[in-house]
């Protein structure tokens, strides 16, 4: 197993999101891997939990990334959470990035969850799949 580009997905998956007109349309450049001290935006985007299993075979290593990236809003109703989790999901669906260690071999949307939290925020948390290999 090969765990050795996850920090290459991460940042790629980061600068997609942040370059994006359609999400930087909707967010700004409120995409987070940790969240900012002080007050929090009425909407925004985070880098959130991974599993990683093995993928590796006998041309080299890889691995499976499940990754998860969340929107969360305290905007009452869920449509302008779901329209940026559309943009996310249309910025990262397929998408052809390059890593700044091994190969990204494929990406896509995989599942999504959204759900009410106390203090009356929304969050929509999408899982993508993404196959990698560590050339």
């Amino acid at each position: 197993m090969s765990y050795a580009n996850a920090a290459a997905l991460q940042s790629a998956v980061y600068q997609a999101l942040v370059d994006d007109p359609g999400v930087s349309a909707l967010v700004g450049g409120r995409v987070y891997d940790a969240l900012p001290s002080g007050q929090l935006p009425a909407l925004y985007v985070t880098l959130g939990a991974e599993k990683v299993r093995d993928a590796s075979d006998t041309t080299g290593n890889g691995a499976w990334h499940d990754l998860t990236v969340a929107v969360v809003t305290s905007q009452s109703g869920f449509q302008v959470a779901k329209e940026t989790a559309v943009a996310i999901s249309d910025a990262l669906n397929e998408a052809e990035l390059e890593l700044a260690r091994g190969r990204l071999v494929g990406l896509r949307f995989l599942r999504a969850q959204a759900r009410r939290e106390s203090g009356g925020l929304r969050r929509i948390e999408m899982t993508f799949r993404a196959r990698v290999e560590d050339n």
